[in-house]
């Protein structure tokens, strides 16, 4: 399906109840968000089923992670990668990377976790449906996946990166997206607070997976902050309690509590669509900066309702792009990551302070929100990418005319 053009509309939201699922169009949906392609996949022999979203590939091939989870109907599934998507086509843009955005989810069943032969089985599978998209749609880590499920996926494809250190990859991107938060974080305090540094400052970590554990342990160990913590899974809260135990600054409490916890920062870092019109009214920050993705249920309603109340958004696509940064160095490396790569990524991704300086700053002198302010500069970079695409082709045509 071609990208459509217009004013952007809220077709079915996060938040909205399960019977909207049923009633969800998508082909509606990607008209109105310019999605470029969908496809779907269901193999016989694992039971794998899964779907790909290319949102736009105007500035290179669609990139983005591959997550596993429950959902409640194939609809929600769509939705979250439809959105997904789209939200990695802002951050390549946004970041200056040449990479268009692209997602993928596996629709789990709990079979997967039972059977360590079975989810190894899907994953190959699922390396053969990345296959057949030919190089349009490159996939890495994300919400499930690890980098032991990449390597499966490699068994099928090319087109996959952040597989183990020891076969040449990148490994675990988390760290690096990580960073990327903490290096936004510092940008926002000294906006907000008007402090030079996280020492001190009170940190709320919706969510202690591999990017939400390794902000925790980055902003306890490298910045002085204070940390609290929720997550709703107890094995991973009894991983925190040991791993952070003895530090004085860190504190855990419950996942229903995190959001409202009196603090200078929270960072969301689950899954999506915790901010909504229930939540912010609750919300006891100055800052919101977090790695998790589609954080907003509504963009412009719930960015809205975050202004009026005073907070600062740290967009999320902006402030979690260190991940894809991971990325395209990993596919810089062609399967021969070094140190070298390694202090490259930090460089760059360090950089996602002076992007979101920038991005404040065009908010202030226009008036307008962070989100706007993110939305501006990616459709900027996105326009001008198209304007030199059609030139090209308008270019080739005349040749072949004259030939």
């Amino acid at each position: 399906m071609g990208s459509a053009t217009g004013q952007r509309r809220r077709v079915v939201r996060k938040d909205a109840p399960a019977r909207a699922f049923e009633q969800f169009d998508y082909v509606e949906y990607m008209a109105q968000h310019g999605h470029e392609e969908v496809a779907t996949y269901f193999d016989r022999e694992t039971g794998l089923r899964a779907i790909i979203a290319l949102h736009d590939t105007t500035l290179g091939p669609g990139v983005g992670g591959t997550r596993i989870r429950r959902y409640a109907s194939s609809a929600e599934a769509l939705l979250d990668v439809l959105r997904l998507s789209e939200g990695m086509t802002y951050k390549a843009a946004v970041a200056g990377l040449p990479l268009g955005g692209a997602k993928a989810v596996i629709l789990a069943d709990g079979e997967e976790e039972r059977d360590s032969a079975l989810r190894a089985a899907r994953f190959r599978a699922f390396g053969r449906f990345v296959e057949s998209l030919g190089g349009r749609y490159i996939t890495a880590e994300d919400v499930g996946t690890s980098p032991q499920d990449m390597a499966q996926i490699r068994q099928g494809t090319r087109h996959v990166v952040g597989v183990p250190r020891e076969d040449g990859g990148s490994g675990d991107p988390s760290p690096t997206t990580a960073y990327g938060v903490v290096c936004g974080v510092r940008a926002l305090v000294e906006e907000a607070l008007g402090r030079s540094s996280l020492a001190g400052a009170r940190v709320a970590v919706q969510g202690l997976g591999h990017v939400g554990m390794s902000l925790a342990e980055q902003l306890l160990r490298d910045e002085g902050a204070v940390v609290i913590a929720a997550d709703v899974r107890p094995e991973i809260v009894e991983e925190a309690r040991t791993r952070f135990g003895g530090e004085a600054r860190f504190s855990l409490v419950s996942p229903d509590e995190i959001h409202m916890q009196e603090c200078d920062v929270f960072a969301p870092c689950a899954l999506g669509a915790t901010l909504n019109p229930i939540t912010i009214p609750q919300l006891r920050c100055r800052i919101v900066a977090g790695a998790a993705n589609n954080q907003l249920a509504d963009e412009d309603r719930d960015a809205a309702l975050l202004q009026e109340r005073g907070i600062l958004y740290a967009v999320d696509y902006v402030i979690n792009a260190g991940g894809l940064i991971h990325v395209m160095q990993d596919l810089q490396a062609r399967g021969a990551w070094s140190e070298i790569d390694e202090a490259e990524v930090k460089t760059r991704t360090s950089h996602i302070y002076e992007t979101l300086k920038r991005l404040l700053a065009l908010a202030h002198e226009e008036a307008i929100s962070p989100h706007a302010a993110a939305r501006r500069i990616a459709e900027e970079r996105l326009r001008g990418a198209r304007g030199g695409v059609r030139k090209n082709k308008r270019s080739a045509a005349n040749a072949n005319a004259r030939a």
